[in-house]
């Protein structure tokens, strides 16, 4: 026998890196399901989605921003975590700066949005999705920054998943290479080729919108979602 179950609501739906790629898909993901997407960025967000500018590299800013919006919102059902920047090449070669903000941004900012988030959460038994990488689960020369980082988002998601199984859902994002932003500004060798096979962001971000709205109970606890060609996964 089985039981019918109507539509799952979104509800507010907070989502880093929201003005643009993966995050703004998101976005406008959860709003087409009947969510609410609240963006933190550093950038504002085109439409008129309720959004926050912050860093995410600082932590202050971060936990500022969510509460801000936590407030607005009066509470969270679900914190996406799309926020990512990179910073190529050999170890030696990239400022110590540009390489320790990858890690901040993507890692560390990772950690403070959702400690920020868990009292929210916990009381709305709402979900977690991690985004991280395939980069994240296979090494590649000239990226030890995002490598690091990606690597550190896949443990400490499922380190979280276990800390926090039956009060919130936590779901990994494992994604490969996108058609977005992100590889505007490179030097030529770290840009995809004009025939790489790249995935959309809709396509991801409806993948997102799936784990979101799984019912109380039911885990997505990881998802790999790559171009059919993908080089870096396995």
């Amino acid at each position: 026998m089985t039981t019918e179950r109507g539509p799952i609501v979104l509800g507010n739906i907070l989502i880093t890196g929201g003005a643009s790629g993966l995050g703004q898909a998101t976005a406008e993901a959860v709003a087409k399901a009947g969510g609410r997407p609240l963006i933190i960025d550093v950038n504002a967000p085109i439409g008129d989605h309720d959004h926050v500018i912050a860093d995410l590299s600082d932590r202050e800013q971060a936990e500022r921003a969510v509460r801000e919006l936590a407030g607005r919102a009066d509470g969270l059902s679900a914190v996406v975590t799309a926020a990512g920047v990179d910073a190529c090449g050999r170890l030696d070669a990239v400022p110590a700066a540009a390489w320790d903000r990858v890690i901040q941004v993507n890692l560390l900012g990772t950690a403070s949005v959702v400690r920020a988030a868990l009292p929210y959460l916990v009381e709305s038994r709402g979900r977690v999705v991690t985004v991280a990488s395939t980069l994240g689960l296979r090494a590649l020369s000239d990226a030890t920054a995002y490598c690091a980082a990606k690597f550190g988002v896949v443990g400490f998601t499922r380190a979280l998943a276990a800390e926090l199984a039956g009060r919130v859902g936590v779901t990994l994002l494992i994604p490969g290479g996108m058609r977005t932003p992100f590889f505007d500004g490179r030097d030529e060798r770290y840009r995809p080729g004009p025939d790489a096979g790249l995935n959309q962001p809709e396509d991801v971000a409806a993948t997102i919108a799936f784990a979101l709205g799984q019912p109380s109970g039911c885990e997505v606890r990881e998802l790999v979602v790559c171009p059919a060609t993908e080089t870096s996964w396995p």
